[in-house]
């Protein structure tokens, strides 16, 4: 069944129609004046969509849920999670709403979801509201991630509603209009773990959604878990070769799809560190950047628990087959991580003792991780990255061995390194500069940044500050969940 919203888009609804016990179908909050701060041009012309006619009021009230036609079936979505390892049975979509798929111009289907459109019955206290920060932040996260050829959501829209949210102090409201390939995650597995008859029904529907070539594999579900295994490898790899913390790895967080999903208490690293943690309540470090593979991968093997009635009648058999599943998270990650190491230096095959080394180097004189990749690629072009370092024979050392395995057209190197490696990401002091003028009703710091992120790897004049880490003696960046 499709629903037209007038003009503007036109939406199905098979996850709550194929799925109904896993939603309840609700409506968004009321907004007193909802204002665009910013619309993704380039994602509405992906979907289809007529961006123009999004910008009028139309167009508007719909990214707050207050123009969804009638024939509509906006839902919030129910799923379980462990959160920082601890089990919640109960979830959901507390302050979002799914509000339907689209279907975009490359035949695939994507959600469109709020995300401050209220509380709903999985609110578990919380207002259900979204402030302006929070929300253009995760706007600018994804359209960094996204740049930088990472698979992510993102965000088509995001509009103050006039409201004012109470948090620490009282800040001016907002809701997040957020497409992603699918809002399914590991934790819609466990909410639905008690009923295997459901999870076979979501397990078909993932299957056809995300990873249909497997329908036809002789044990599809066992198939379908080691290529969900396999993406969120890729995904994690692809984090942590640009210095990514998502900094909230809960099991609700890790998506079928393999996109990066929830951007909360998330932040790029400036000096390599992989104790580097963001969040405020990750007292001990669990999501901290150099935990992220083993969580990822002990995140899947709570979805492959779920997976086990589907994958063999026998207990132990499935147990078996996907243990062997699940452990092949290291083999698959370090392959994907290695290959991109090595692109990141230049290298036609990779060198982990070469990589190894490198990595201690950078934590012990405290270098810049984004930083650095640039200047090694300068320094094929007769500039030097040694002034990075404290001490600078240490890093010659090091030096001397990469070039030694680098192939002899060294100018090909170099722009081969610098299509992969950033000159400039979402650094923290700027994008808190850019929220906090947006949260004062000055949008302009923040459109700039997003004109800089949207092209990451092309150096440009004027623009020396973006690639800076913050200055010395600045204080600890810090982001917080739920805002």
């Amino acid at each position: 069944m499709t629903v037209s919203a007038g003009p503007l888009l036109e939406f199905d609804h098979s996850f709550a129609r194929e799925l109904p016990r896993l939603s309840v179908p609700w409506t968004a909050a009321p907004v007193p004046s909802p204002a665009l701060l910013v619309l993704n041009t380039e994602l509405a012309g992906e979907l289809g969509l007529d961006a123009e006619a999004l910008r009028t009021p139309a167009g508007v009230a719909l990214f707050v849920g207050a123009g969804v036609p009638e024939e509509a079936r906006p839902v919030a979505q129910v799923y379980a999670g462990h959160q920082f390892g601890a089990y919640q049975p109960r979830l959901g979509d507390g302050r979002a709403l799914l509000l339907g798929e689209l279907v975009d111009r490359d035949g695939r289907r994507r959600d469109l979801h709020l995300k401050g459109s209220g509380r709903t019955p999985f609110a578990r206290g919380g207002d259900g509201k979204a402030a302006v920060g929070p929300m253009l932040r995760e706007y600018v996260m994804g359209e960094a991630m996204h740049a930088l050829g990472i698979p992510t959501s993102r965000a088509l829209a995001v509009v103050a509603t006039g409201d004012r949210v109470v948090r620490e102090t009282l800040l001016p409201g907002a809701v997040l209009a957020r497409v992603a390939a699918s809002h399914l995650r590991v934790g819609t597995f466990q909410y639905a773990a008690g009923d295997p008859e459901i999870v076979r029904q979501l397990a078909d529907y993932a299957i056809a959604r995300h990873h249909p070539d497997v329908a036809e594999a002789a044990n599809p579900y066992l198939e379908f878990y080691r290529q969900v295994v396999d993406a969120q490898a890729s995904l994690v790899a692809r984090w942590m070769l640009v210095g990514f913390v998502h900094g909230v790895m809960n099991t609700d967080n890790t998506t079928i799809s393999g996109e990066t999903i929830d951007y909360g208490p998330c932040a790029f690293m400036d000096a390599f560190d992989p104790g580097t943690v963001f969040s405020s309540i990750d007292h001990g470090g669990r999501y901290a950047y150099g935990n992220q593979p083993g969580i990822a991968q002990w995140n899947l093997a709570r979805l492959g628990e779920t997976l086990l009635p589907l994958i063999d009648e026998d207990l132990d058999a499935a147990v078996g087959a996907a243990t062997e599943v699940v452990s092949s998270f290291v083999e698959r990650y370090d392959a994907h991580w290695a290959s991109g190491m090595a692109a990141k230096l230049g290298l036609e095959t990779p060198d982990a003792a070469l990589f190894r080394d490198l990595l201690v180097l950078l934590h012990d004189q405290r270098v810049d991780f984004t930083r650095f990749f640039r200047a090694l690629s300068a320094q094929l072009r007769g500039g030097e990255a040694r002034s990075l370092f404290v001490e600078p024979d240490a890093f010659d050392a090091w030096a001397a061995r990469w070039e030694a395995l680098l192939p002899p057209d060294r100018g090909a190197v170099a722009a081969a390194m610098d299509r992969v490696n950033p000159v400039y990401i979402p650094r923290n002091h700027i994008v808190e500069e850019a929220l906090t003028a947006a949260t004062e009703g000055d949008m302009a710091p923040f459109h700039r940044l997003l004109e800089v992120v949207a092209s990451p790897f092309d150096e440009r004049a004027g623009l020396d500050r973006y690639a800076e880490p913050a200055p010395a003696g600045s204080r600890a960046h810090v982001t917080y969940c739920g805002t």
